[in-house]
């Protein structure tokens, strides 16, 4: 993982753990199949890309309500507040 690539994402979403958590779901999609929402001339680790769409402003979160969460089934969260819901901006 480029240290550049993750300090600019760190300016999209300031929270390392909301960062850590989007990450992580983006690079599963990519490894199973999701095509990359940003071109790159060099070959880019999954985990590169998905730092690159954030910080380029591809991919952004919302955080769930306790409303919403209740509606979806979840289990009650400790902090439910914080319970991240991700989004991919359409292009």
């Amino acid at each position: 993982m480029r240290d550049d690539y993750l300090q600019n994402a760190l300016k999209v979403i300031d929270d390392p753990n909301i960062l850590v958590n989007v990450v992580s779901r983006r690079v599963k999609q990519l490894r199973r199949g999701n095509r990359p929402l940003i071109e790159s001339l060099e070959k880019l680790t999954a985990e590169d890309t998905a730092l690159r769409e954030i910080a380029e402003g591809k991919i952004t979160y919302e955080l769930a309500t306790p409303e919403e969460l209740a509606q979806s089934g979840h289990a009650a969260v400790k902090n439910a507040a914080r319970t991240p819901v991700y989004k991919a901006k359409a292009a």
